[in-house]
């Protein structure tokens, strides 16, 4: 049966819900669900912090003896799988819907297929494709972890109109507005963590937490590339991290200086070559990451754009001129040729106060 306008009109407020969960729910996916019965919303729920209860467990809860014969409208494919908590397929039969409208499949091995095919030997009816591309758009990262072992990367950029990120004297606040720096806030609270280069640890000793009012709790964990362990043990990164998850991959250490930060708080993971991106991608997929914010420096923006691993760019470009002389957003891509150069797709340009952002995405 195909889907109707009102399936739709249920569906955009599931994949609303979904996105609540977008930076707390890792390892597991963001999904939402609505329950509807004689064309009210009887229960809606999304996936909560650290990926349980999922859902659907949350909507039927709140539907309760109203969702016996009603629809319920999920992100995506149900799980048929025991975990931490029981199969929401199995959920959704017991609690007796009539129907279930899924925007997309699980590609969860576990699942893949078998959360339609219970629903349906239940006698449930099964639609699948309302919302479709919302829905793998926000689990992009799911859906890569699940197929590659890695996360989605989104590079964060802001840069004047020639593409420069600071003075030559390294004078960097504030290139954007206020507006723009809360946006940013935003996009932190929306992905698992926030990765940037020692350079940029030292040089501007950030706190990479979110700021924004009522979702200081949503700070991601900080993540620092770091080949000789550099980091100062004074830094506020270091300083926060019994607060704040904090991360530093490094390829030797000295001993002292390791357990001075783990010491702190901080976790340390030696790889063997830290200038293998993709041996960066896998590390952090297996810790069961989905969604990275890279804040830069230029030096990492240019790894991750080399490597082919910058999926997203979000560039916040302010309305200034600063010159040849001030720091570049990205550093050497190393191009013989235009025809080298990386192409990515404009999703969207908006207004935001007085700069502009815009984003792009790696073709498909």
């Amino acid at each position: 049966m195909a889907t109707t306008r009102e399936d739709e009109k249920h569906m955009k407020i599931a994949l609303g819900l979904a996105r609540r969960g977008l930076g707390m729910v890792a390892p597991n996916p963001a999904v939402g669900c609505v329950i509807v019965k004689d064309n009210l919303i009887v229960g809606q729920g999304f996936t909560q912090r650290g990926g349980r209860p999922h859902a659907e467990t949350v909507a039927l809860a709140q539907a309760g003896d109203r969702a016996l014969g009603a629809t319920a409208y999920v992100t995506l494919e149900p799980c048929s799988h025991t975990g931490h908590t029981g199969p929401c397929a199995q959920a959704l039969i017991t609690a007796g819907i009539s129907r279930a409208v899924c925007a997309t499949g699980d590609p969860d091995p576990r699942v893949s297929g078998r959360g339609f095919d219970m629903l349906r030997a239940a006698g449930i009816r099964v639609d699948v494709g309302a919302g479709q591309v919302e829905a793998a758009r926000i689990n992009a990262g799911f859906f890569l972890k699940v197929r590659e072992g890695r996360p989605l990367f989104t590079l964060k950029m802001a840069s004047s109109m020639d593409g420069r990120i600071a003075l030559a004297n390294g004078e960097s606040k504030w290139i954007t507005g206020p507006e723009a720096r809360a946006c940013g806030h935003l996009l932190r609270a929306q992905h698992d963590a926030i990765l940037i280069g020692v350079g940029t640890a030292l040089a501007d000793d950030p706190a990479l937490d979110c700021r924004l009012p009522g979702l200081e709790d949503r700070s991601p964990t900080r993540i620092v590339l770091d080949r000789r362990l550099r980091i100062s043990a004074d830094s506020t990164l270091v300083e926060t991290a019994r607060n704040i998850p904090t991360l530093v991959l490094c390829q030797s250490a000295d001993a002292q200086k390791q357990q001075r930060l783990e010491s702190a708080g901080v976790e340390v993971m030696q790889l063997n070559d830290l200038s293998d991106m993709m041996s960066v991608a896998t590390a952090l997929g297996e810790r069961g990451l989905t969604r990275v914010l890279v804040e830069g420096g230029g030096q990492v923006h240019a790894s991750f754009l080399k490597s082919g691993l910058a999926d997203r760019v979000e560039h916040f470009t302010a309305p200034k001129l600063i010159g040849g002389d001030g720091k570049a957003m990205t550093a050497d891509l190393g191009l013989a040729s235009l025809g080298d150069a990386l192409h990515l797709t404009c999703k969207s340009i908006r207004p935001l106060g007085a700069d502009m952002l815009a984003s792009y995405e790696k073709p498909e």
